[in-house]
């Protein structure tokens, strides 16, 4: 917004400085007139018989000798108060012009600029610091907008050339089999399809932009695990769902979703037959828990740190039928922190992956 130009601070604190050591000296001085004043007579009476003697001062006289150096007193403070005002100032606005040039750093893009201000802990140290955690989480958060931009437009960009080569291809030799074509556009298409709905649930979790309802877990896992089981009997795997109620606000749709792409994960990383599934919810200490476990090829601490990151798909990156399109824990993560809970991907000691999430429980009687 458009401001009127006005003094600095640094001028604004000086004279401030200046004017309370001012105010200061004259109080002061006020305070050793009136104090003298109690002692000297506005007119003194020279005593019969010593006519011609020294005379004895009265008050006048003790003012016309008081307010010259009252004044030059006054003024010297002024000129004191003003410089030393301007020093202290400048000494202590220090950090807040160092914060300020980072700020517009900042501005102009260069994120990785730090205050990293010295010294102990003050009001403007704590600034700084938070200042730079801040910095340090937008570098981060504006590093991973880029690499999530890159991978979503090679990710949108596969299919379209699939497509692309596929009608060359038919267009080139006339005579091939239509059926194949059109079961391989309609793959490919459907895939596209999946990607982008993935892109707007991604967006729509971090945007938060949802209406708030009670939502049971318990039945959101059951939900998932029946309409996945067709998956699971074809994988092999055994899908086991236990737990209490666990009553949670919040979108029912992406939390459904959140617990449908845990088990969708859980199934199809798995070992090729006889492989496991469990799901199980609780509330611990006013959280509301969800656990999917799964059997599954052992995860190195580098792969479970990618996990939940845009477009990785575990230990390769596979376009199989059921693969997904690598946004399954992305989107699982952005509903976790959009509902205001953590998720916390640990590997199992036997192989496979167990994924916690913690979200608030609902108010008692809500």
């Amino acid at each position: 917004m458009a401001r009127q130009p006005g003094l600095s601070v640094r001028v604004k604190l000086t004279l401030s400085y200046a004017g309370v050591i001012l105010l200061a000296g004259a109080l002061l001085l006020a305070v050793v007139w009136v104090f003298l004043l109690r002692y000297v007579p506005e007119v003194i009476e020279a005593p019969p018989g010593r006519l011609g003697s020294t005379a004895v001062p009265d008050r006048s006289d003790l003012l016309a000798a008081f307010a010259p150096k009252a004044a030059v007193a006054l003024l010297f403070l002024l000129v004191f108060g003003l410089l030393g005002g301007w020093l202290l100032a400048g000494s202590m606005l220090a950090p807040l012009t160092r914060i300020t040039n980072a700020t517009r750093l900042a501005t102009n893009g260069s994120l990785s600029h730090r205050v990293q201000l010295e010294g102990r802990e003050d009001e403007f140290r704590e600034l700084a610091d938070a200042f730079d955690t801040m910095l340090a989480r937008l570098e981060a958060h504006d590093a991973e907008q880029q690499r999530f931009a890159a991978n979503a437009s090679h990710e949108l960009r596969t299919p379209l050339a699939i497509t692309q080569t596929l009608l060359d291809v038919a267009r080139k030799d006339p005579d091939r089999d239509a059926g194949e074509l059109v079961e391989r556009l309609h793959f490919v298409n459907t895939r596209a399809i999946d990607l982008t709905e993935a892109l707007l649930m991604l967006s729509r979790a971090n945007r938060r932009s949802f209406s708030r309802e009670h939502v049971d877990l318990s039945l959101a896992a059951e939900e998932a695990a029946e309409t996945l089981l067709p998956l699971a009997e074809k994988h092999g795997v055994t899908i086991e769902t236990s737990g209490d109620l666990a009553r949670t606000t919040g979108s029912h749709a992406l939390l459904l979703q959140l617990t449908t792409n845990l088990v969708h994960n859980a199934i199809v990383h798995n070992v090729p037959d006889r492989g496991t599934v469990s799901v199980t919810t609780g509330v611990r200490r006013g959280t509301v828990v969800l656990t999917v476990e799964n059997t599954g090829e052992q995860l190195t601490p580098q792969v479970l740190s990618t996990l939940a990151e845009p477009f990785q798909r575990g230990t390769a990156r596979v376009h199989g039928e059921h693969t997904g399109v690598g946004l399954g824990l992305a989107i699982v993560k952005s509903i976790t922190q959009a509902h205001d809970g953590s998720l916390t991907l640990t590997a199992r000691p036997g192989g496979g992956l167990r994924v916690t999430v913690q979200v608030p429980a609902a108010a008692p009687g809500g």
